[in-house]
């Protein structure tokens, strides 16, 4: 039975991501965190719309729709990947090359979880994400994510302290894969091969600055601007 694995990926630029890929486990007591957080918060709110009668009802069902579909998304469009569950639990949405989840992905995935919910209790998905080699679900597989592990050691790492720094050009997601990989293997780079690396993307800068200034711009993608 299928816990955790891990999956590499190899980007057109020759660098290597290790992606720790989150099993059924994981993954359900993530959603059943999400579940108890937004079960609290209809209960919470259906205690004033009580005194409003019909109408009061009615405005709570919209939010019990509202609630059930979008929470996900928006949290994982907004939230790097991660629902309150999901970030409690340590795991993140990416898409699966690796980059980070957009809107459009978070929809997608979100949209077909009543597939994933046939016949009862989550078993289609379950039983998916078990045969499928990256441990994926239904919604997964047609949105092309991947639920992952996030890496707890990324705060703590030292050499990163300071501010991370908003990118002076529009990023695509080749251009996040860059500086993830180049954030997670320029520990192992020497200071001179750092500095070539940052040249190609700030040749107008000195070596140094601008690989400084590369390391601000790869923490800010990793959430630490």
């Amino acid at each position: 039975m299928r816990i955790d694995d891990q999956l590499h990926i190899d980007t057109p630029e020759g660098a290597r991501l290790t992606l720790s890929l989150a099993g059924p486990l994981p993954r359900a007591l993530a959603y059943s965190t999400d579940l108890a957080i937004r079960g609290l918060a209809l209960a919470v709110i259906a205690i004033p719309l009580m005194l409003f009668g019909r109408g009061g009802m009615g405005l709570y069902m919209v939010l019990l729709f509202l609630m059930e579909w979008f929470y996900p998304v928006l949290f994982e469009a907004l939230w790097q990947g991660r629902t309150p569950g999901k970030r409690m639990m340590g795991l993140a949405v990416v898409h699966g090359n690796g980059a980070p989840l957009g809107f459009n992905g978070s929809l997608v995935r979100n949209l077909l979880r009543t597939a994933d919910l046939f016949p009862i209790f989550y078993l289609t998905g379950f039983v998916v994400m078990l045969i499928t080699p990256r441990a994926q679900r239904l919604g997964d597989l047609a949105a092309d994510t991947l639920v992952i592990h996030t890496p707890p050691a990324r705060a703590a790492r030292p050499r990163q302290d300071g501010d991370g720094e908003v990118p002076d050009w529009p990023l695509s997601r080749d251009d996040q894969l860059i500086l993830l990989a180049f954030s997670d293997r320029g520990a192992g780079l020497s200071t001179q091969r750092q500095e070539e690396l940052a040249a190609l993307a700030y040749p107008e800068l000195a070596p140094a600055a601008a690989r400084e200034k590369l390391q601000r711009v790869a923490r800010h993608v990793l959430g630490g601007a």
